[in-house]
């Protein structure tokens, strides 16, 4: 499985974090989430942290998913 990239991230004056993927906002956080989200950012693989936070990563049933009823077209 490939590394998550396209992530970004930037705090604001408020102290909320705002995450962006391939330029487009993701998720904000504010408060003990945005804290947390910090310390595990310095503390591991940003990228990898983003998508977790996101839920923008892959769960290795997409395949499946792809050809499940209600998603043929």
């Amino acid at each position: 499985m490939p590394a998550p990239s396209g992530f970004a991230y930037r705090q604001r004056g408020d102290g909320s974090v705002v995450i962006t993927h391939n330029g487009r906002a993701a998720t904000t956080l504010r408060g003990s989430r945005a804290a947390q989200f910090i310390a595990e950012a310095e503390a591991g693989d940003p990228q990898e942290v983003m998508a977790r936070w996101t839920g923008n990563y892959r769960r290795g049933n997409e395949r499946t998913a792809r050809d499940h009823p209600r998603n043929r077209r």
